[in-house]
């Protein structure tokens, strides 16, 4: 009954896992659409911005040109009545007013002529954000339509797979299953995982020993206490073999001939290396023995001293004890000689 409700949850989470990455596909799938939307939607901001300055701009230029010719007109008449003029002050004071008047009308003519110039470069750059925006908004419309392609297809195969999810589910705990989708979200579409030597392959940590019996027993669906994972029992390999996991970046010798010749070098390697240590050992006993000898020669030749000393001695000795008898003699004959 157990090993039937684990192949199902095994069934059940490839379901899930596809299920779920489409479902995130689905969710990203808009995220482009709106980067693109929202450029086209900030150009036609900018676009609508631009029209508007250059409408105030337009109005603007029809003031300063209105300006320019009323001060135009004023200096004019100034000009006229200069031929009227009968005494220098009123010529002065006429003089003056022509000279206002145009420079009020130099002044509005350069602003003018900015203000042109800025509504040139401003109908310009108009004129391009508005191409950029038809292509743009071409291009937003094609991509709209194959986000559309490709939802529709994620949206069918996310139907079949609510179908084969629906097959699967029936006669299951709910509260199981509930517990089993949630981990699959969270763990990246992983919910039930191998036991293998007392370790969940799912985190790689080392259970106790009664859970992991509980598991090989499989009296009942376990989850791993530290990933929260499904655990289900892996049958080991036979004696003398083991499960071995090889990646990508595994390198195994396919040639035993190079691996013993590799080998064989290491050893003749260590075994030139042992005899240079052995000669080298050699020379330093030879040494140590020449030591030895130079040192016992050196102990030979004070040894000798000490005799050559105690010889000395000896004959210093018999020397003093022949003067003490002829000592000896030379008073008896004196003694003789007396009596």
């Amino acid at each position: 009954m157990i090993q039937e409700i684990l192949n199902k949850l095994q069934e059940l989470q490839d379901v899930l896992a596809e299920k779920y990455s489409i479902e995130n596909e689905l969710k990203n799938i808009p995220k482009a659409l709106n980067t693109k939307t929202e450029l086209v939607n900030r150009l036609k901001k900018s676009f609508v911005e631009k029209n508007e300055r250059l409408e105030s701009g337009r109005a603007k230029v029809q003031d300063l040109r209105i300006k320019m010719t009323d001060a135009e007109r004023e200096r004019e008449k100034y000009e006229e009545q200069i031929v009227n003029i009968n005494t220098q002050r009123e010529y002065e004071a006429l003089v003056k007013e022509i000279r206002e008047a145009s420079e009020r009308e130099q002044n509005f003519r350069k602003d003018l002529q900015r203000e042109q110039k800025y509504l040139e470069e401003l109908q310009q750059s108009i004129e391009r954000e508005e191409s950029l925006i038809q292509e743009q908004e071409k291009e937003l419309t094609s991509e709209q339509e194959k986000i559309k392609e490709e939802s529709d297809k994620r949206q069918k195969l996310l139907e079949t797979l609510n179908k084969q999810e629906d097959e699967i589910t029936p006669g299951m705990d709910e509260e199981m299953v509930f517990k089993f989708k949630r981990i699959i979200r969270s763990k990246g579409g992983k919910g039930i995982v191998p036991l293998r030597r007392s370790v969940c392959t799912g985190c790689n940590m080392i259970l106790p020993a009664q859970f992991v019996n509980d598991v090989k027993a499989e009296k009942d669906v376990l989850f791993c206490p530290y990933c929260s994972m499904i655990l289900y029992h892996q049958p080991e390999a036979p004696e003398g073999e083991d499960i071995l996991d090889f990646d990508d970046n595994t390198v195994l010798f396919d040639d035993d001939e190079e691996f013993d010749d590799d080998f064989s070098d290491d050893f003749e390697d260590k075994d030139s290396d042992d005899d240079e240590d052995d000669d080298f050992e050699e020379d330093e006993d030879e040494e140590e023995d020449e030591d030895d000898i130079e040192e016992d020669d050196d102990d030979f030749d004070d040894d000798d001293d000490v005799e050559d000393d105690h010889i000395e001695g000896d004959g210093i000795a018999e020397q003093s004890l022949e003067d003490v008898e002829e000592e000896e003699e030379d008073l008896n004959d004196e003694d003789l000689d007396e009596e």
